[in-house]
């Protein structure tokens, strides 16, 4: 039986997202060039999305980057947000939906798994629900899934965590 597992998972805080939202909105308020520009940013739908509007599709441009930036500064992965089109709103503005992925699909965790056994290493990746967990009797073998799974990219923001 194995003894040494992990798990891999895609999770983005709430919270940070919201410190996040409220220091962009502060930002956007002082800036000269956003002063006319009708600009808002707001957590909707249960807390799965972000719903930016601004006057224009260059300052809905602008509002996007100060919260990206913001939103680095407090460590949210910027792979977790799957951005939408662009739709026109009322009084010609327009609104941009940016969901927030939580969790990882079935089919990423399909393709995590097969890389890791296309590998060779002697683990034992499993789908549990929206993460991965990799069990084995080596440790260093846990650490080899880790930097091979590093170096792939799958387009999502991956987090191991309970390293037992």
């Amino acid at each position: 039986m194995p003894d040494n597992s992990f798990d891999i998972v895609s999770k983005i805080e709430i919270t940070e997202v919201r410190n996040a939202i409220q220091q962009a909105l502060k930002e956007i308020g002082q800036r000269f060039d956003l002063k006319n520009a009708n600009a808002s940013i707001e957590l909707a739908e249960r807390d799965t999305e972000i719903v930016l509007q601004a006057s224009d599709e260059y300052s809905l441009k602008a509002v996007t980057e100060v919260l990206e930036q913001k939103l680095v500064k407090r460590q949210v992965p910027l792979k977790g947000l799957d951005y939408q089109t662009i739709q026109p709103a009322a009084g010609s503005s327009v609104r941009q939906h940016v969901k927030l992925r939580q969790g990882i699909a079935t089919e990423k965790c399909k393709e995590i798994v097969k890389a890791i056994k296309d590998s060779k290493l002697k683990v034992t990746p499993s789908i549990q629900g929206d993460f991965v967990r990799v069990s084995s009797k080596s440790r260093d073998l846990l650490q080899q899934v880790i930097q091979l799974l590093r170096s792939k990219d799958f387009d999502i923001h991956m987090e191991f965590t309970n390293y037992r």
